[in-house]
Formats: C-alpha cells, structure tokens, sequence
C-alpha cells in the first residue's frame, strides 16, 4: 500500500472510531440508568428530540429505518397513517420550542398511564410530615404568651437544627457550638428592629423546652436528655446522675465505675441504664425527610411451573420509544436549509442510537441477571444466607462482555426475587473455603454466622474477636481475627467487654 493510500486509510479509521464514540458513550450511560433514571431520561429526550416517539400500544405505524440503513438523498418511506403534515420545512426553526412541547411529548394516553403508576407507587408512601418547625410553632398558639414572647420563641424555633438542637453550625469548625443568649438576642434585634435582653432569651427557650417532643432546644446532648428525665421515669434520679457525669462509662460498659461512685447495685443501674437508652438523642431527627426514594426493580425472577426461574424485565415504568418516520420521511426535502438540514441528521442519528441503546440495556441486563441467578440458585431455593462467591469477572466471561460492562449492567439496579427485593450488587462478592466440606461459603454468610455465634455467647463472659475465630474453625471455616473485628464493627456489634454481662457476672 502505498503512503497516500495508507494515510487515506488511517483518516478512514480515525474518522470511524469518532463516529462511533458517541454511540457508544450513549449506550455506556443508558446501561448504567435504573429503570427510574432512565424513565426520566426518556421523558427528557421525548421532549428535545423531534425523531423520538412513543410507540403506543396495539399500533402498527412502521417505525423509521435503522441509522445503518439512512441516505439523507434517498427517498424514505413516508408513514400514510400519519395525521401530522409539515407543509414548509422553515416552520420547524420558526416554531422549534413549541413543537418540542406539544407535538412530540408522550401522548395523553402514555402520561396517564405512567402517571397512575407512580400515583400507585406513591399512594403506599406515607403522607411528607409536618416539619419541626412548624410543630412547635403549632404548639406556641396554645400557650398564654404574648405576642413579643411568641414573636422571640418562633425565633428561636427557626434557629434549631434537623435534631432539635440550639446550634451554631459553622463550616469552619468541625463540630457545631452551642449559640449563646448574648449571640441570639442580638441577632434577633437585627431582624426585628426591637431589642431583648439576655433574661428574655432564656425565659422563651424556657417555653420552648415544655414543648414536644422533649428535649428540642438543647445545646448539647446532656441538656437534650436531662430535659427528657421527668418523675415518670423510673429511677430518675440515678439516670439523671449517670447522664451528667458517667455516659462515657456507659458507653464503655464499666458498669462497676458507676456503682462506686453512685451507691446503687448493678441490676438498679441496669434499670437505670435500659430508661436512658429510651431517651431519644435526637428528638428533631423524626420530622427531618431528606425525600422518599422509590425503588423500582429493573428486572423480575420467578419460578415456572416447570421448577425453572423466569426472568422480565420491568416495562412499565418506561415508554418504548421509536424513531418517528413522520418526522424522518421529511429529511429528503432538497428546500431544507443546510444548517437546518445537518441539525435535524445530529438529532436523527441521536434518536436511533439511543433506541439502540435501549435495546441493548435490554439485552445486558437480562444476560447478566440470568448468569447471576443461575449462579445464585441456592439463593432462590434457600434464601440470603445461601448466597454464593462471585466475582463479576466470571459473569463477564459467561455473557461474552468485559467486566466493566456487568458492573455498568448492576450498578443502582433492583431485582425482585420471590426471596425479595435486592439490589444486584448483593450477588457479588468474596468468600472463603470450609475446609470440611470443600464448599465456597460467600462472606455474608460469615457476617451471618458471626451474628449467630455472638447471639450464642455467654453474657457474662462474651467472646473476643480471637475466641470468634476459633469457633469458625470448628466450623470448618478460616476467618482472620481482623475480618471478625472489622464485620463485627461494620454491624455495629459491641466489642467483648462492652458486651459484657456485669449483672449476670454478679450472680
């Protein structure tokens, strides 16, 4: 070959390769939406592109030819069903924005149905709740105060946190400070041009500390507790006395600290303790929503009659989408404006890449959820605790795509399964070898084991992450002592001597 015709070639491949990198970013990020994400982005694309429409139910409207199959000189076949004309081409820069709104979103028909959906969903959600704010607010018109008084408590109740809590959250400082009388009654003064004295600002957060739910309006977490200990509360003064001054013994479990310096026993700080953990730290945190989030599964496992799984994915929560021929047949007007003529092709070719797209998510993700359940049969049978090691590199290998292509297929993606609702990335994972059976045993299984071992201990004399490990070699089971820790951590268990039993070591 000679030069020339090489360097041809080159520009030839190069130009190829560009051609097809925005096909494939497409179809890289619609294989990456959750079926919710990808409802939206369909909606959205409805909405822009002109070349994308909904494909109604029970139609037989031939859809516009493959972006493989284009000529922009051909004739195209033209859609006699169609009941829109575009009589002048012109009339699509003229009118652009209004087209997009009204022609070209999903029809009645398809918002109604996708609307019922989601009023389905959302009617199994629980009404937003009332704020903090405005339930102590609600509160404040009950009382006899004046309107001053109500004035500088609603002000206050503006300046609590998600929790409840009278605090200065200053980016600057790594942990919130408490706002000081002097700060407030200044600030207030500011905004509502009368001015207040310190006594008035601890005489309304005084109002505000009668209010429910108790504990709101404390400046650090004591306050928030000791507001919460009333004579209804058994023991009250001995909880009283361990959140002043032994929390940090509590959360150690020294149990035997706190009866030196009280005097009491340890079944009566026991009781003491069981109504502490009662009270709520963070009385705000109730009315705090940071928005419901639905979870939609992508993709639906269940059994035949003939003792087989199943796999659907889920439709209904996403229009099916074609390219228009309506729209396509006009591009072989010759009386278009150029510049108009090459935006149209940008927008034809982006409308069939993304149906493409589409097709292929569907495809992916039904491969990948196959392997992974034919992998996970144990799962369907038995249930959580049978899941198996599996490592996305041998999905990847039995699918025939690389393994970035199963984590893009799984990531954000919900199966439902008749062992329930799972996110995919549940199904993958490492694990270790039971030495007596020879069989694969997935670490969430050690992380179940371990919970059961723990529920199995002697209170009085509980297991150190050392004792755990031996207990799964009796097993058959080879765990390190830092996998037991860093599990036992993740689920928030206790260490040995926080777990201890001090009452039952007593006895």
């Amino acid at each position: 070959m000679s030069g020339m015709n090489m360097g041809m070639g080159m520009r030839q491949d190069m130009r190829q390769g560009l051609h097809l990198a925005p096909r494939m970013i497409q179809s890289m990020e619609v294989l990456q939406l959750s079926v919710m994400q990808l409802q939206e982005k369909l909606t959205n694309e409805l909405q822009e592109n002109p070349f994308l429409e909904v494909k109604e139910k029970h139609t037989t409207t031939e859809a516009a030819p493959a972006e493989g199959d284009f000529n922009a000189d051909a004739p195209l076949k033209h859609d006699e069903t169609g009941d829109i004309e575009f009589a002048r081409m012109d009339e699509i820069n003229r009118d652009w924005g209004d087209h997009f709104n009204e022609d070209h979103r999903p029809s009645r028909s398809l918002r109604d149905e996708l609307g019922d959906k989601k009023l389905e969903a959302m009617q199994n959600v629980a009404d937003t709740p009332q704020s903090l704010q405005e339930h102590l607010a609600e509160q404040l018109g009950y009382l006899d105060l004046t309107h001053d008084q109500t004035e500088l408590a609603e002000f206050l109740i503006s300046h609590l946190d998600e929790n409840g809590y009278l605090l200065n959250h200053d980016p600057d400082r790594r942990t919130p400070i408490a706002i000081s009388f002097e700060e407030l009654a200044s600030t207030f003064e500011v905004v509502y041009h009368r001015p207040v004295t310190v006594a008035d600002v601890e005489e309304a957060l005084g109002v505000i500390h009668k209010l429910e739910p108790a504990g709101v309006g404390a400046r650090d977490t004591k306050e928030c507790l000791l507001l919460q200990v009333d004579d209804d509360i058994e023991h009250s003064d001995l909880v009283a006395a361990i959140i002043q001054h032994h929390l940090e013994d509590v959360a150690h479990n020294r149990l035997p600290a706190i009866q030196r310096r009280t005097g009491s026993d340890l079944d009566t700080i026991k009781e003491a303790i069981d109504e502490l953990k009662r009270l709520d730290p963070r009385p705000g945190a109730r009315f705090h929503s940071e928005g419901t989030q639905f979870v939609v599964p992508d993709a639906v496992v269940s059994w035949t009659d003939e003792g087989e799984f199943d796999i659907k994915l889920t439709k209904d929560w996403t229009p099916n989408v074609r390219v228009s021929s309506k729209f396509a047949d006009q591009l072989k007007n010759k009386e278009i404006d150029p510049k108009v003529r090459e935006e149209l092709i940008k927008k034809y070719r982006m409308a069939n890449w993304l149906v493409e797209a589409i097709e292929q998510r569907r495809n992916t993700l039904t491969k990948v959820t196959r392997e992974i359940m034919s992998y996970q049969r144990a799962f369907l049978e038995k249930g959580p605790d049978h899941i198996q090691p599996l490592k996305m590199e041998q999905i990847a290998e039995k699918v025939g795509v690389h393994v970035t292509t199963v984590s893009r297929a799984v990531d954000d993606k919900w199966v439902q399964t008749p062992r329930g609702v799972f996110p995919l990335r549940r199904f993958f994972g490492g694990g270790t070898k039971n030495a007596q059976t020879g069989v694969d045993v997935a670490w969430e299984t050690i992380k179940q084991k371990l919970q059961e071992i723990i529920a199995a201990e002697d209170k009085a004399k509980p297991l150190s992450d050392e004792e755990i490990v031996e207990k799964f070699k009796a097993f058959g089971l080879t765990v390190a002592r830092r996998t037991v820790t860093k599990y036992r951590e993740a689920m928030s268990i206790p260490s040995s001597r926080q777990r201890k039993d001090w009452a039952a070591t007593a006895g």
